[in-house]
């Protein structure tokens, strides 16, 4: 069996995805997600002109060895645009695999670890009533673990929060403009924790994603001051470069901490994993390098009792959903999967067999992922230039979004 083509699909049932179908010379096909939110038409480019036509002729159950060959052959290496593109074929050929061997791909991966997969959803208001209104809605919906996130006053518009269960910040065709102030987040946010628990009580895990914002100092000032809040997590309390700041962050909170989804490679976190620096590792498969490399990232993680939190918004398709959840029911270190379902147009030009319950989801028992594209119904919704928004200061200075 050989590898006779592969397709590079562009898709906007709401927002933008790309998708790889490999197709073999014996009819079965495989898919990948290939998304990067705001760039995806670089991926599309390295895809269709530097990876499709290495492809063609290779043997699909060479996984391993094609995903060398993309890595190191190379020789540029890493990064979001080249670690999706291999994620998309190395993702596709498990698919492949799966239903070659009339499995789901968990099993291909030592099965089962788990009954199901615990997820969080997100829950978010311009202020604290509308915050508790959001949450109450997903406790009511099953879910035991929510991420909060809430409007800031003085502030138009702040990262997570929106009236759309659906949230989606690649809006316009240009990045649109969003003021932020650390001083007026830092104030507020623990009286939004205060009155969550206060309502809702010990047991419902409760999230936080700072988005990257904080300097470490400012970052550890929040950490102590949510300590009282018992978090899951605190996402990205600092900018992911700034790698040597959780090591001030450990000093100074005992906050659990989570870091993760702009990561691309396990060289991204091996420092933050083998210092034990970090509690929560949020690498996903389509950024980092697919089925292949993310349980590589994994394994290292379960050295050092750090758990899996992977990324799972909706700028991820339907695909890299299925293929994360075959992941977390079957490696030993699963901690928590972030879950935003997609629209009703997504799930249908994506259908799978995944499914959410009682706030857990379960992957398709169907060979392979369990999940496929509608090609003819993926062209009716054409591409359309949407780019993910800027921060800036009150007094103007360019911060991070």
């Amino acid at each position: 069996m050989r590898i006779v083509s592969a397709r590079v699909i562009v898709t906007c049932p709401g927002r933008n995805f790309v998708t790889l179908k490999i197709v073999t010379s014996s009819g079965l096909t495989g898919v990948g997600d290939a998304t990067l939110n705001g760039r995806e038409m670089a991926v599309v480019a390295y895809l269709r002109e530097h990876v499709v036509p290495a492809l063609i002729g290779r043997d699909p159950a060479r996984i391993e060895d094609t995903w060398q060959f993309l890595y190191r052959g190379a020789y540029w290496r890493r990064g979001p645009v080249t670690m999706t593109a291999v994620a998309a074929v190395d993702t596709a050929l498990w698919d492949i695999k799966g239903k070659v061997a009339g499995l789901p791909v968990y099993q291909l991966l030592g099965g089962r670890s788990r009954s199901g997969v615990l997820v969080y959803g997100h829950a978010s208001g311009p202020d604290i009533a509308g915050v508790l209104d959001s949450v109450s809605t997903l406790v009511a919906s099953g879910y035991q673990a929510v991420r909060v996130q809430s409007g800031i006053p003085g502030l138009s518009s702040v990262y997570g929060v929106s009236s759309d269960p659906v949230y989606e910040p690649a809006s316009s065709a240009l990045p649109a403009t969003s003021v932020w102030s650390t001083t007026r987040y830092l104030g507020y946010i623990p009286t939004v924790f205060e009155a969550v628990r206060a309502s809702f009580g010990p047991s419902l895990r409760l999230l936080h994603d700072a988005h990257h914002r904080l300097s470490p100092v400012e970052a550890a000032q929040l950490g102590k001051a949510l300590e009282a809040y018992g978090l899951t997590w605190l996402e990205d309390p600092v900018p992911a470069e700034d790698q040597s700041a959780y090591r001030l962050l450990r000093r100074h909170t005992t906050t659990p901490l989570a870091v993760g989804e702009v990561f691309n490679s396990v060289w991204d976190c091996l420092g933050l994993i083998s210092e034990h620096l970090i509690d929560y590792i949020r690498t996903s498969v389509v950024h980092a390098g697919g089925i292949t490399h993310l349980r590589r990232i994994f394994d290292l993680a379960a050295l050092y009792q750090v758990r899996s939190g992977s990324h799972g918004a909706s700028d991820l398709s339907p695909v890299c959903m299925a293929a994360a959840l075959h992941v977390d029911v079957a490696i030993p270190n699963f901690g928590l999967q972030e879950y935003m379902p997609h629209t009703p147009e997504t799930d249908a030009v994506f259908p799978h067999g995944y499914r959410f319950a009682d706030g857990y989801l379960h992957p398709s028992e169907e060979p392979g992922l369990g999940v496929d594209i509608d090609e003819e119904l993926a062209a009716r919704y054409p591409y359309r230039p949407a780019a993910l928004p800027v921060n800036r200061l009150e007094d103007g200075t360019l911060h991070d979004w």
